[in-house]
């Protein structure tokens, strides 16, 4: 049974292989590899008993880099620290993270006084939990020609929160949308 591969721009969409997805010394199973040794120098193609003893007298894990070469290519390394490197590098990644509390809400032009009031109470409150937030006005069909009654709501809604928000991003159309981007006062 085949399995077929899809391709996109010439590439596989096929994950990038993790370090659990990497096979090391004897799972390794094709005759021939091609040896990158520890220093990073490609040593040339070599059979797969040759290569993994080469590995255990210097004492280290013969792991297969790459599968889709021909032969693969496999690297000469020690696989529990490079494990530990991965593991490491991945928990720097997630430290730099920035996770943006942002709320967003949504507005048509034809909102009625009190679902706006209801709204804009809900904006009051997620300012005052330091959270950024984003308000759309939503133009739907033909609604699009009336831009100017969404502006003018918006600048309603702008003056309601006065003293809770200050303008991050002035109001642009994005599509059908107008967005404006509001931070908390501190």
């Amino acid at each position: 049974m085949q399995t077929s591969k899809k391709f996109v721009n010439g590439k596989s969409n096929e994950k990038q292989k993790s370090t659990d997805d990497l096979r090391i010394n004897e799972k390794i199973t094709l005759p021939f590899v091609r040896l990158i040794d520890e220093k990073g120098v490609q040593a040339g193609i070599f059979s797969r008993h040759d290569a993994i003893t080469r590995a255990k007298t210097i004492g280290l894990d013969l792991v297969e880099i790459s599968s889709s070469g021909n032969p693969p290519v496999c690297k000469l390394m020690d696989y529990g620290k490079f494990k530990y490197r991965q593991k490491r590098k991945v928990m720097k990644s997630k430290k730099k993270q920035i996770l943006l509390n942002m709320k967003e809400v949504k507005f048509r032009p034809k909102t009625e006084k009190h679902d706006l009031e209801f709204k804009i109470k809900n904006v009051k409150k997620f300012l005052q939990q330091k959270k950024r937030v984003k308000v759309s006005i939503i133009f739907k069909g033909r609604e699009i020609i009336y831009t100017e009654i969404g502006k003018q709501m918006l600048e309603n809604i702008l003056i309601e929160l006065k003293e809770y928000a200050t303008v991050d991003s002035p109001p642009k159309m994005e599509g059908k949308q107008l967005v404006i981007l509001l931070i908390p006062t501190v």
